[in-house]
């Protein structure tokens, strides 16, 4: 990243779009604190990321940022329910509490019929619906996608797109989603074009 100056407003749906290689993931990882930097600031809330340990970077992700991934990132060997409860595992929740939020996030992606089957019995849109439910279970302010469509066919990954801005809109969660494929932006409210590291156009949708 070169000289990025940048601020996203609370439940806004930003989209990172360019090329392969153009900083997006880059950025996002900054931002999500998955990344050190070498010279700048973030700020997420009131967390300053550059005074943050390692310790202290890796709570700031289980309490305030939801990540959804490409690969969906799903341990194959449990259930859709148990994949969900994972992040509320980390956070000390006591077993019937992990339950019921597991059981109301799948209910809000649309598949509290699916809750008991495995990552492998599960379509490609059905398993990124629980990587969904899985980012949102500990209700984080900010919730960064790294290309959450694109192992998935054009039908499913609209259907995704719309899942989260709706999320986005109902729960006035802030979302930042990286893309290379132009039919993304349409969902954002504003679209960052990035190119070689730097910030090339920052355009508002009306």
């Amino acid at each position: 990243m070169r000289g990025v100056d940048l601020s996203v407003k609370p439940g806004e749906f930003v989209c990172l779009f360019g090329p392969s290689g153009s900083g997006k993931s880059t950025l996002l990882n900054l931002i999500g604190g998955l990344d050190r930097f070498v010279s700048g600031r973030i700020r997420v809330g009131e967390y300053d990321l550059s005074a943050l340990d390692e310790n202290e970077l890796a709570l700031f992700r289980r309490d305030h940022v939801g990540f959804i991934f490409q690969s969906y990132n799903l341990i194959p060997t449990l259930s859709a329910s148990a994949n969900v409860e994972l992040p509320l595992i980390f956070a000390g929740c006591e077993l019937d509490e992990r339950r019921e939020r597991a059981k109301a996030a799948l209910e809000q992606v649309g598949l509290a019929e699916r809750a008991e089957h495995r990552p492998t019995e599960l379509s490609g849109g059905e398993q990124q619906r629980v990587a969904v439910a899985r980012a949102l279970i500990n209700r984080p302010r900010l919730v960064l996608g790294d290309e959450p469509t694109g192992n998935l066919d054009t039908q499913t990954g609209q259907e995704i797109l719309e899942l989260l801005k709706d999320l986005n809109r109902d729960d006035d969660q802030t979302f930042i989603i990286v893309t290379h494929n132009p039919e993304v932006r349409d969902y954002a409210d504003r679209v960052l074009t990035l190119r070689d590291g730097v910030i090339a156009t920052d355009k508002e949708r009306i």
